[in-house]
């Protein structure tokens, strides 16, 4: 059995919105429109009893899996000082990049919004102290140890979306979210599944979000439907989550995390005077790495002669070629630098695999 985009079915779907599946939640506050809230201050004061921290991890891992599948965090950033210092160098850094990089974003057309690609790094480089007080934040560690456990690996970027922004199109993220619908049907149903557990998506409030300022709408339950990489694609689909999404008001220091194959977008600045800025994380698992550090740059680059003269001359078929570029180069575009390698007419930059391909001129 694969998945594919045709046989992703509306009805089948919805049956797997069940908000039943939220009967288990215990430590939030509250439940708003299906999805679990968390009053960090209460948190903070309880998770040195190893039992609590442990029982709340696994809550957040339940709620993620096969829940809603999203949570928000009241008061994630007890101190907003941190948020407030973070948002000036950011503020720097836009002004500094802007009209030098490409703007291109993954849902936005070019230039509509702000966006600082890998402003991890950016924040900590131009401001150590700021990022040393930003990062020890113990909701971001907690919330992504529960998913990920230990050894997760932290990415951010900066999204800035002015007065007037449009809305982005629903959809699902990384890693399956990102290929196109054919490359995502060739991967087997076990790898959809696997997919989601790889990544925690998050997103921090950089000021006070009302709905009308467009924070994530989202469709709860929705990571529940095996193939939803493939079916977020589908125009009846997304014209569901049109009609059935949620949104919710965030106060500048709360925070919101998801699995990333929940069907979500952000939603439109229909304010006058709020400019909407959110660092979106992106956290990963420690596992999706080789074993090995290999050159496939420059192994690409010392075989590409190799292989254009045994295509030519008939020495290696185009069945054979393709296998020595799966064998070499990296089929996957990320990680990489999005700033000088931005993801142009779609969702991802190309791969050294296409690159390759397309120096062959192989389909």
């Amino acid at each position: 059995m694969i998945y594919t985009e045709e046989n992703c079915l509306l009805d089948q779907f919805i049956l797997h919105l069940d908000p039943n599946n939220n009967a288990d939640i215990v430590y939030s506050v509250d439940v708003q429109k299906n999805v679990p809230i968390y009053d960090c201050t209460i948190i903070r004061d309880q998770i040195p009893d190893a039992k609590y921290k442990q029982n709340l991890m696994a809550e957040w891992a339940a709620v993620l899996s096969t829940g809603a599948g999203v949570f928000v965090l009241k008061q994630a950033f007890a101190d907003t000082t941190q948020i407030d210092q973070a948002t000036e160098v950011f503020q720097g850094i836009i002004a500094q990049e802007r009209g030098t990089m490409g703007g291109e974003d993954h849902f936005a057309k070019s230039g509509a919004n702000d966006r600082i690609w890998n402003a991890l790094e950016k924040l900590c480089l131009q401001a150590p102290d700021v990022f040393a007080h930003y990062y020890a934040n113990d909701m971001i560690a907690l919330a992504a140890e529960s998913w990920l456990g230990p050894a997760y690996q932290v990415t951010s970027q900066i999204n800035v979306v002015r007065p007037g922004g449009s809305a982005q199109q629903p959809h699902c993220d990384y890693h399956l979210g990102f290929l196109t619908a054919d490359s995502a049907s060739h991967y087997p149903p076990h790898v959809h599944q696997l997919s989601q557990s790889l990544t925690l998506q998050g997103g921090v409030a950089h000021c006070d979000m009302s709905v009308a300022s467009g924070p994530t709408k989202l469709l709860p339950f929705s990571q529940n439907y095996p193939s939803g990489y493939l079916a977020w694609r589908r125009e009846d689909f997304k014209q569901y989550f049109e009609n059935h999404y949620i949104q919710l008001p965030l106060a500048k220091g709360d925070a919101v995390f998801f699995n990333p194959a929940l069907f979500h977008a952000a939603g439109a600045n229909s304010t006058k005077d709020v400019v909407r800025m959110v660092n979106l994380l992106q956290i990963s698992s420690a596992f999706g790495r080789a074993m090995e550090t290999i050159d496939r740059e420059k192994m690409g680059a010392i075989l590409l002669p190799v292989l254009f003269d045994a295509l030519n001359t008939g020495q290696l078929s185009e069945a054979e070629i393709i296998n020595v570029i799966a064998a070499s180069a990296e089929g996957y575009p990320f990680p990489t630098n999005l700033d000088t390698n931005p993801p142009v007419n779609g969702l991802a930059p190309l791969s050294q695999q296409q690159k390759l391909k397309q120096a062959l001129k192989l389909g």
